[in-house]
């Protein structure tokens, strides 16, 4: 009787022993394979194709260092083998674990950023904007601007894109060229400006989306855009240089010389998109406008006003005049609360 029972105390130590053993390797096992890993530097992305198998994704992370071998996302593949895991592009900035890989997967995390364009916004700044995305690289937005292919059948006229990048919010991924951003914005133009029920194409769109990024500069307040916008088309009929301050801006921006404020030699400059040493409208647009400058521009407000000035209230309206006298006035009454 004491050798059973001895006998199965030594059994009882043994199989102690090996569950200690079993559960030591487990462990290590999901400290190695199945702990938070992190096998690369800047963020990686991995694009997974539709009808990719298990084994050729797992192969695909283990390459890119998101997870510590194959082997430990099939574990977890393994554990779900109903789970649909979802085509697209993902991004991994952190250490994580096979689980939450396999997690983000199977719910379809695609990465992708927002881009919102406010209006007003030109293509220096559509490019500032881009300069803290992981999408399209800003030196190779502003080589695609420049090229207008994208808008000729529309405005043959147009220098570049500028104007027709429509300011809305786009989604944009790792893989999104900055040709691709363009034809987006632009094809969000063609269906903006279609809402406006114009037929003006050539010249006369040229001259409208212009005119609509000097008004969208120029207000702050939507209700006064159509009468910046008569005072504009005022301007031109009577042959009075336009002297917008914005077109200014945009020609020290295309000489690279504009460092946050307007000087002397920006008012002077030979630049032909600057208005006060030119008559007419620039050679192309200075912003992309939104639909409410738009609007404006096709149709200004019937009135007589030739000259605006900033309300001194602070409020952003202007006071809008029909002759020199009443405008220096107006600038009088400006200046003298110390603005």
């Amino acid at each position: 009787m004491a050798r059973k029972v001895s006998f199965l105390g030594r059994a009882f130590v043994w199989i102690v022993l090996l569950g200690l053993v079993a559960s030591g390797l487990a462990l290590f096992v999901n400290l190695r394979y199945l702990g938070p890993y992190a096998g690369f530097g800047a963020p990686a992305f991995v694009e997974i194709n539709r009808g990719m198998s298990s084994h050729t994704i797992a192969n695909l992370l283990a390459e890119h260092g998101i997870v510590r071998s194959p082997w430990a996302f099939l574990t977890v593949r393994a554990l779900h083998p109903r789970a649909t895991l979802q085509a697209g592009e993902y991004r991994f900035a952190s250490a994580e674990t096979p689980w939450q890989v396999f997690d983000k997967i199977r719910r379809g995390e695609i990465f992708y950023e927002e881009l919102t364009v406010p209006e007003g916004s030109n293509i220096f700044d559509i490019s500032a904007l881009l300069a803290n995305s992981d999408t399209v690289k800003p030196e190779a937005f502003l080589k695609a601007a420049a090229d207008p292919a994208l808008i000729h059948d529309l405005d043959p006229l147009a220098p570049n894109l500028e104007g027709y990048l429509f300011p809305s919010t786009y989604r944009v991924t790792h893989k999104t060229t900055a040709r691709q951003l363009c034809a987006i914005m632009t094809a969000e133009f063609r269906r903006q400006w279609a809402t406006l029920n114009s037929t003006a194409t050539g010249p006369d769109l040229h001259r409208i989306v212009t005119l609509a990024s000097l008004v969208e500069k120029e207000s702050a307040v939507p209700s006064e855009r159509p009468l910046i916008a008569a005072v504009f088309s005022n301007r031109l009929k009577a042959g009075i240089p336009l002297q917008c301050d914005p077109t200014t801006v945009y020609a020290a921006l295309l000489d690279n010389r504009y460092h946050g404020v307007i000087h002397k030699s920006d008012l002077a400059s030979g630049n032909p998109y600057n208005t006060y040493t030119h008559l007419g409208l620039p050679p192309g647009p200075i912003a992309n406008p939104g639909m409410s400058a738009l609007r404006a521009a096709a149709q200004p407000a019937a009135t007589d006003y030739l000259y605006f000035v900033a309300k001194a209230d602070g409020s952003g309206s202007h006071q809008f005049s029909s002759t020199l006298e009443e405008h220096n006035r107006a600038v009088l009454a400006y200046r003298k609360t110390g603005r």
